[in-house]
């Protein structure tokens, strides 16, 4: 199953923004992580989100509708520890990205995408205090998974779940790979089920 996504617009400051309204679920991770390649994944599409070899691409904060609602968002956030990136870069992303998590009242959850052969870096757990001092609540996927041997992509999901068991997740993190599309049906799942839970709310 696929969602049926459709861009929105691109936002590079906080006074292109939508009307702050309705729920959105912010797709973060660092910017190796593969975030653009799990948009089009859910999508069944191969240039909704821009993909490059070069980490960093994304540099604005994109909103897409889902399934035809404008009161669904899914907001493809910069990527963060992109090392490479100019110190003056890096703080221009964290303050968009501050202002963006800060300041939207239909900001409601977290899908938190991480290279499942490195997971939970020094700035993904810097990511994930920061989440929480939002009290935005996370989906962790791990991505990539097809990188991996089956029996060590789930010994390094099973690691995962432990040291972030006591954060504040959405569910369960999850494999997954953009590449082959393992995992798709059960995001598109979860994803629609968080905007009924938040709608409801």
């Amino acid at each position: 199953m696929f969602l049926k996504i459709n861009f929105d617009r691109s936002c590079p400051a906080e006074q292109f923004f939508p009307d702050d309204e309705g729920v959105e679920l912010a797709i973060c991770g660092r910017s190796n992580s593969g975030k653009s390649s799990v948009l089009n994944m859910l999508a069944n599409q191969k240039k909704l989100a821009k993909t490059s070899n070069t980490p960093g691409r994304t540099q604005s904060i994109n909103f897409f509708n889902v399934n035809d609602d404008p009161s669904k968002k899914l907001v493809d956030l910069p990527g963060y520890g992109y090392a490479k990136a100019s110190k003056k870069m890096q703080k221009e992303w964290g303050q968009q990205i501050t202002k963006y998590m800060a300041s939207r009242e239909s900001l409601k959850g977290i899908i938190l995408i991480m290279d499942v052969r490195h997971p939970l870096q020094e700035s993904d757990l810097n990511f994930i205090a920061w989440c929480e001092k939002y009290d935005l609540p996370m989906q962790i996927l791990l991505n990539k998974s097809d990188k991996l041997s089956k029996s060590k992509a789930s010994q390094e999901l099973l690691k995962c779940a432990k040291q972030t068991s006591q954060n504040l997740l959405l569910g369960e993190p999850m494999l997954l790979s953009a590449k082959t599309a393992f995992g798709v049906e059960e995001l598109s799942k979860i994803i629609l089920n968080l905007f009924q839970i938040f709608i409801q709310d």
